[in-house]
């Protein structure tokens, strides 16, 4: 998550507010137009994440 904060805070200049922690198996980090979350495979799995936004258009995919 440290590389994604200090890419954004490099580029726009933006601070996230954050939340959750890689131990938990899930970070959320606000910076007001866009919100990244990131979550481990058994937590996507849990919240079945591709279920809920089925329907949504994806802007960017990273595997």
């Amino acid at each position: 998550m440290s590389e994604v904060e200090d890419e954004v805070k490099k580029k726009f200049g933006l601070n996230a507010r954050v939340e959750g922690e890689a131990l938990a198996g899930w970070i959320l980090a606000d910076y007001g137009s866009v919100i990244v979350h990131i979550f481990s495979p058994e937590r996507r799995d849990y919240y079945s994440l591709e279920e809920l936004w089925a329907e949504a258009k994806t802007i960017l995919r990273l595997q």
